[in-house]
């Protein structure tokens, strides 16, 4: 790892299966606890739902999110149930991912970037708060969630967006991810990238 931080100046990190880790198939499997079964049987399936996507790009919102699962399902399940299905998949924040994100911080301008809807970032926001007595924007210079851009990843107006808005130069900043075709669109662009593949650590990456 050391060789591709040759030269970075810059570290945009993708979130779930990252920093945060995540396990979609939770999410799928509370759903159909709650008698929804025409969204998918895995997560690859749920995410082509156009539904989801739009909950990602903030096309629709919280409660459009909430009725159309309804409407789908034909069920009347109670919000608070819908949230906390959707919600299943975020598990924790290890704690020598923050630690790592605090060190290096100082080295690196740090930037989160993230496919993700209000629900889920106001569980996540929540969450570090209450247990590091942190905020995300104590650790990331800026964050990008595609919730509030209106695009997402792999697009590439997305990274165009972080590299404009920060002035970064595409060969100065590394990007992770454990997507591959987000990697390959940012890669497109001049930028850095290293795979995430199941199984790493960011201990792995930065000791």
């Amino acid at each position: 790892m050391n060789d591709i931080l040759k030269g970075i100046k810059n570290i945009i990190f993708d979130f779930g299966g990252v920093i945060f880790t995540i396990n979609p198939q939770l999410s799928v499997e509370a759903f159909k606890k709650l008698g929804i079964h025409n969204i998918g049987n895995t997560y690859a399936e749920l995410e082509k739902d156009e539904l989801f996507e739009q909950l990602e790009k903030g096309k629709i919102n919280d409660a459009e999110f909430r009725n159309r699962i309804r409407a789908k399902t034909n069920l009347n399940i109670t919000d608070k149930d819908i949230d906390e299905a959707w919600c299943k998949m975020l598990i924790e924040y290890p704690k020598e991912n923050i630690d790592i994100l605090l060190t290096i911080k100082n080295k690196y301008r740090l930037f989160l970037l993230s496919n993700t809807s209000n629900i889920h970032c106001n569980y996540f926001t929540n969450k570090i708060i209450n247990e590091y007595k942190l905020s995300l924007n104590n650790i990331f210079e800026k964050t990008y969630y595609s919730h509030q851009l209106g695009m997402r990843k792999p697009g590439e107006d997305i990274f165009l967006k972080v590299l404009n808005d920060n002035k970064l130069i595409p060969n100065e900043t590394l990007f992770i991810d454990d997507t591959i075709i987000n990697i390959e669109s940012a890669n497109k662009l001049g930028i850095k990238c290293y795979y995430f593949n199941k199984g790493l650590k960011l201990t792995d990456m930065f000791f």
